[in-house]
């Protein structure tokens, strides 16, 4: 008898454990690249608010390396129990094939959440460089081939990407010096160590208006309400120039649906919250927002999109 009582005890204690109510511990929110740049400052803006929304801590782990994919290998890898999730981005989900072997394959091992973000990329320069617009920047580089190097958070990454597609439309030639992140390319750049970079508009945002940098062209379709005084490239002599950096959370591919619809839920209240409107704007990010679906469309679009400047620039990521 007692050991009948003991046994349904377990038992009873068992099936309280599996209905407890996800999220039941700590998240751990891996951002594929070093601290500072948009995706880290992002990444903590969703963890904070996911955080006092669950009353578990959701936590930032940056995991850095080859273009984000060290990080999001590592979530792919990870128990598919929702307690583990990935930042993504261009480079992770669309511009992989600049890698001719990956440990995992980014369509296959991750789902997506949601879309997060949508932000331009801004061409800054050193205030050594002479340019003072597009169109004089172009003319420069064109007189000084391969001699102006523009920094990036990694091969793949959408500040790589933008600059490629750039110097496949103008015809220019500069230099990739890829980093780990942005946050390394923007105090070399400071420092005068490169020329200029097309960084996310989130990072780039403080040291324009400090004066630390100089800004030449958005490369969104219109220009930012962050910063309107702000040209975009295609008004500034490449027309139909438009590339941005989009962000996005994903999760372990066989993750169980129902956390998938939670996390959607919640991450789509996030964005649509009053409260945040006006920080986007200050930040310069687009909230996205939408179905898993609507990301995993927007994902094969994008493969297509990438994929083409990547075999007609030659790029490899290795």
């Amino acid at each position: 008898m007692r050991l009948f009582v003991a046994v349904i005890g377990m038992l009873i204690a068992a099936t309280g454990a599996q209905a407890q109510p996800y999220p039941a511990k700590t998240i751990r929110l891996i951002v594929p690249f070093v601290a500072g740049g948009s995706a880290d400052v992002l990444g903590r803006v969703y963890a904070q608010r996911m955080t006092q929304l669950y009353g578990q801590q959701m936590v930032v782990e940056n995991r850095p390396g080859s273009g984000g994919h060290v990080g999001a290998e590592a979530a792919a890898r990870a128990t598919p129990d929702g307690y583990t999730i990935v930042f993504g981005t261009i480079g992770i989900h669309a511009a992989y094939a600049i890698y001719s072997k990956l440990g995992y394959d980014p369509s296959r091992d991750l789902q997506p959440v949601s879309m997060y973000a949508d932000v331009p990329n801004i061409l800054i320069v050193h205030p050594s460089v002479p340019a003072k617009n597009v169109k004089e920047f172009i003319a420069l580089a064109k007189s000084n081939p391969g001699r102006l190097n523009f920094g990036t958070a990694g091969s793949g990454s959408s500040t790589h990407m933008c600059g490629e597609w750039f110097k496949l439309v103008t015809g220019v030639n500069l230099t990739h010096v890829p980093y780990k992140g942005s946050a390394q390319s923007m105090q070399d750049l400071l420092g005068g160590q490169i020329e200029l970079m097309f960084e996310n508009l989130p990072t780039a945002i403080a040291q324009v208006r400090a004066g630390k940098v100089r800004a030449l062209g958005m490369t969104s379709k219109e220009r930012s309400p962050s910063m309107p005084e702000v040209p975009t490239v295609s008004e500034s002599g490449v027309p139909g120039f438009e590339a941005t950096a989009w962000f996005t959370i994903a999760a372990p591919a066989k993750v169980p649906a129902d956390i998938i619809r939670k996390l959607n839920a919640d991450m789509n209240a996030f964005l649509k919250a009053p409260e945040m409107q006006q920080r986007w704007i200050e930040m310069g990010a687009v909230p996205l927002g939408g179905s898993p679906a609507d990301a995993e469309k927007f994902f094969t679009s994008e493969r297509e999109k990438w994929n083409k400047v990547i075999k007609a620039a030659g790029i490899r990521g290795d």
